[in-house]
């Protein structure tokens, strides 16, 4: 489903190629890819080539880690309250995600 409303969002005369990491769903031959979007899957264990990757282990060392959680729902409410903190911090993500050859493909994006 995210695949077909992301892909209504795409202009006409634009295709998309999308990283992603090596997760089993990814590869579900359940899997519709819309026309527009080709899957581009990173190499196994390259946790350098995916910018989420960082920004969990800030997560985690920052928000979650060290900590007991009386259920699934305060698990949530940390990881909510977490992320808020860490929008909150101005150029943050951009730091943690800017990688050579991020800042290298697209330098006029980074830093926006």
């Amino acid at each position: 489903m995210f695949l077909e409303e992301f892909a209504k969002t795409i202009p006409d005369n634009v295709h998309v190629a999308m990283l992603l990491d090596q997760a089993g769903w990814h590869g579900a031959k359940a899997l519709r890819v819309p026309e527009k979007i080709t899957l581009v899957p990173l190499p196994p264990y390259s946790p350098e080539l995916n910018p989420a990757e960082p920004v969990w282990l800030y997560m985690r060392n920052r928000f979650l880690s060290f900590r007991v959680y009386s259920g699934l729902d305060a698990i949530e409410h940390a990881l909510g309250a977490g992320w808020n903190k860490l929008r909150a911090e101005r150029g943050r993500l951009t730091s943690i995600t800017g990688f050579p050859w991020i800042r290298q493909a697209i330098p006029a994006q980074v830093g926006r």
